[in-house]
């Protein structure tokens, strides 16, 4: 019998995001995350476990708002090189030739080819161990063209992709509904 490595391993494959934050000089970092949840409907809420250490962490005490990206599974190996380098000493945007679009809601922009994405507003931190959670208000979010229906991801048009463990990543491969 195999056990794997850590506890969190059991816990995915889980939905990846892109985090857009506005930095010192109104640079915009990017970075992915994969530790997001749903906290709450009403006010619709989720919560992001950045480390501490983490460049996103200190842009996000600059400006109190962020885009969550929601990448199609085709932009796999994108998402793993922008977690391998560091805003602090590459400007991901300019080095990943990425196009930002202007927010509905908030000053930070979101990544355009996100096939969604949640407007953010930070509400609060709550220690835990090496990271926060971040507690985020969405106050405005929408979907790429096409990409859903009511009931959310149209999969058999998308994917969002979801991360696994390291270099490992999946896709949702289709849709059960319950009797």
């Amino acid at each position: 019998m195999v056990k794997p490595r850590s506890f969190y391993s059991l816990l995915h494959p889980r939905p990846v995001v892109l985090l857009t934050t506005k930095c010192l000089n109104d640079r915009v970092n990017i970075a992915p995350f994969s530790w997001v949840t749903p906290v709450s409907e009403e006010p619709p809420t989720i919560a992001i476990a950045i480390d501490r250490e983490n460049y996103t962490y200190q842009c996000l005490e600059h400006c109190n708002e962020a885009v969550a990206n929601i990448p199609a599974a085709e932009h796999y190996d994108l998402v793993y090189k922008l977690g391998r380098v560091s805003g602090r000493s590459v400007d991901k945007v300019k080095e990943f030739n990425l196009r930002l679009c202007p927010s509905r809601t908030v000053t930070v922009p979101r990544w355009c080819e996100a096939i969604g994405w949640l407007e953010l507003k930070l509400l609060n931190r709550v220690p835990v161990g090496e990271v926060d959670l971040c507690i985020f208000q969405v106050v405005d979010y929408d979907v790429k063209e096409g990409s859903a229906t009511e009931w959310g991801w149209d999969l058999a048009k998308v994917s969002p992709l979801l991360h696994n463990v390291g270099k490992s990543f999946a896709y949702v491969g289709r849709r059960l509904f319950a009797k």
